[in-house]
C-alpha cells in the first residue's frame, strides 16, 4: 500500500491550495460538537408574530412615514378641491349671474364665496407644507396638532352656513350645498389612518350640525315641509356621527394593511439580512411562511466544502477583473445547483465555498441532497469545460453529515448565521483528501449510508486518522 494511503496518515488543517486557512477563523471551525441534547421544538401559537425591538422600532418608522405620505395626499385634494372649486364658480357666475342664485335659493355675492374658497385653500397648502418638513425630517406628526387641524377643517363648513344664515333663511341655509362638505372631510379622514381621529371628525361635524339646528329650529318655528324639521336635521347630524365611525373602522383596516405589508418586508429583509444573498427565492419563501427561527440549536446537517484546484497558477496568470470574471461566472451556477436541493451557500472561501443542506429549514434527505447538489456541480462544470465557455476546471467536493450547533453568531453589530462544530471540520479535511486521492468528491460513512446511492457506486478508500478525532474516518469516492 503507498504511504500516503496508510490508515496512520493525518491530514493536514486546511491545505495551503486553499484560501480557507485566510478565510475562516480557525477557532469557528475546530470548536467540538456540542454535548447538549437537542433544543425541543416550540411551535408559535397561531397568528403570533416575535418582533424583535429593533425590528419594531424600524416598521415604527416606515408606517409614520407611509400615515405621513398619505396624510400629504389627503392635504394635497383638499387644497386642491377648493381652488377648482372657487374657479369653477367665480367662471360659471362670470358667464350666467343666475347661477348662484339658483345653487343658494337667492342672491349672493360671488366674493365672499370666491374669499372663502381662498382661505381654505391656502390653509391646505400651509398643511401640506407642514407634512412635507415632517417626511423630511423623518418626525412623527404631534397628535395634538391633528386633533386640532380636523377641529378647524370641520369648522369651515359651520362657518359657511352661519355666513349663509345671514344671507337667507337660517333653515334653509342648513339645506345649502356647505353642509354637505363636512362629508369631504370625514371621507378624506381616512387617509389619516387613525380610527380616533376620523371619529372624531365625524363627531365634531354632527355637534356642530346638530347644534346649529336646535338653535335655528325652535319649537314655534314654521317650515313648509318636513326637510325642515327638527327631526330631519337632527337626523342628517346621526349620519354624521355614523360616518364618522365608518371613516374610522376604514382608517384601520387601512393601517392594518400598511402594518401587514411592512411586516412581510421586514420579514423579507430578515431573512435576506441573516442568510445574505445566498438563499434561493424558494427557500426564503419558506422561511417567511415557517416564520424560521435563527436562533441557535443543535441540528442534523450535512456540511459541504467546495475547493476549485490549482487556482492559486490560474490566477497568477490573469490580472484582478480576469480573475473575478472567472470566480462569478463558476460561482453562479455552483450556487444554482446548491439552491436547487435545498442547500444554502454559508460563506465563500476565496476560491470556494462551504454550503450547508439541512439548515436554516429542516431536511430529511439533506445528505441525499448535498450529493445530488456535488454531482450537479462536477456534471456542469464538464458541460461547460467542454463547450468552451469555462477555462479547464477541476474542483474537489467534501461532504460529511452530523450533529451541529447552527444560528446567530456575532453581536448587536454584526451577526452571520453559521454552523459549528466537528462536522464542519470533518467536512473541510475530506474535501482536502481529493487531492490525495485524484478524486472530485468524497463523503464519509455518514452521507453515504443517507444518501440512498447504490453501494456499487462508491469506492471505498483506507480509514484515515483526521487530527482531533480518537476514531479514523471512513472515506467513500463517487463514481
Amino acid at each position: 500500500m503507498p504511504p500516503e494511503l496508510q490508515p496512520s496518515a493525518e491530514i493536514p488543517e486546511f491545505p495551503g491550495g486553499s484560501l480557507l486557512e485566510a478565510s475562516e477563523p480557525p477557532a469557528l471551525v475546530d470548536a467540538p460538537a456540542p454535548e447538549a441534547p437537542p433544543a425541543p421544538e416550540v411551535q408559535p401559537k397561531a397568528m403570533e408574530r416575535v418582533v424583535p425591538s429593533d425590528a419594531r422600532d424600524a416598521l415604527e418608522r416606515r408606517l409614520t412615514r407611509e400615515i405621513l405620505i398619505a396624510e400629504r395626499l389627503r392635504a394635497t385634494l383638499l387644497a386642491l378641491i377648493p381652488a377648482v372649486a372657487m374657479l369653477v364658480l367665480l367662471a360659471g357666475s362670470a358667464l350666467d349671474p343666475a347661477i348662484l342664485a339658483t345653487i343658494f335659493r337667492g342672491p349672493v355675492d360671488r366674493l365672499p364665496i370666491g374669499l372663502f374658497l381662498g382661505v381654505v385653500s391656502v390653509y391646505e397648502f400651509y398643511s401640506l407644507y407642514f407634512v412635507e418638513r415632517l417626511i423630511r425630517s423623518q418626525q412623527k406628526p404631534p397628535a395634538l396638532r391633528r386633533y386640532f387641524n380636523a377641529l378647524i377643517e370641520v369648522s369651515l363648513p359651520t362657518c359657511v352656513i352661519v355666513y349663509y344664515m345671514s344671507i337667507v333663511d337660517p333653515v334653509y341655509a342648513l339645506l345649502l350645498p356647505p353642509s354637505f362638505i363636512y362629508f369631504l372631510f370625514i371621507l378624506l379622514s381616512t387617509l389619516r389612518l387613525d380610527f380616533m381621529l376620523s371619529s372624531f371628525t365625524g363627531l365634531v361635524a354632527a355637534l356642530e350640525y346638530a347644534g346649529l339646528a336646535l338653535i335655528v329650529i325652535g319649537p314655534e318655528t314654521v317650515v313648509d315641509d318636513g326637510s325642515g324639521s327638527l327631526p330631519h336635521h337632527l337626523g342628517k347630524a346621526f349620519i354624521l356621527l355614523v360616518s364618522g365611525f365608518a371613516a374610522g373602522f376604514v382608517a384601520r383596516r387601512l393601517r392594518k394593511s400598511f402594518v401587514n405589508t411592512l411586516e412581510s418586508i421586514e420579514d423579507r429583509n430578515r431573512v435576506l439580512n441573516v442568510f445574505g444573498q445566498h438563499v434561493s427565492p424558494a427557500v426564503a419563501e419558506q422561511l417567511l411562511a415557517q416564520n424560521a427561527d435563527v436562533k441557535s440549536e443543535v441540528r442534523e446537517v450535512c456540511v459541504m466544502f467546495l475547493d476549485i484546484r490549482n487556482f492559486t497558477a490560474f490566477a497568477e496568470k490573469r490580472t484582478p477583473e480576469e480573475v473575478v470574471g472567472y470566480l462569478n461566472s463558476v460561482f453562479e451556477f455552483m450556487i444554482e445547483s446548491v439552491n436547487e436541493h435545498h442547500g444554502i451557500v454559508n460563506k465563500f472561501l476565496g476560491d470556494g465555498f462551504m454550503a450547508i443542506f439541512g439548515a436554516p429549514l429542516r431536511d430529511e434527505d439533506h445528505c441525499r441532497h448535498g450529493v445530488l447538489a456535488g454531482l450537479s456541480i462536477i456534471a456542469k462544470i464538464s458541460e461547460l469545460t467542454a463547450a468552451g465557455k469555462i477555462p479547464e476546471t477541476r474542483v474537489g467536493i467534501g461532504l460529511h453529515a452530523g450533529r451541529a450547533v447552527v444560528g446567530n453568531v456575532g453581536s448587536a453589530m454584526r451577526k452571520e448565521y453559521t454552523v459549528i462544530g466537528d462536522v464542519v471540520n470533518v467536512a473541510s479535511r475530506v474535501e482536502a483528501l481529493n487531492k490525495q486521492f485524484g478524486s472530485q468528491l468524497l463523503v464519509t460513512e455518514q452521507v453515504r449510508e443517507a444518501s440512498g446511492m447504490p453501494d456499487e457506486a462508491w469506492i471505498a478508500k483506507p480509514p484515515l486518522t483526521v487530527r482531533g478525532r480518537d476514531e479514523p474516518v471512513q472515506i467513500y469516492q463517487l463514481g
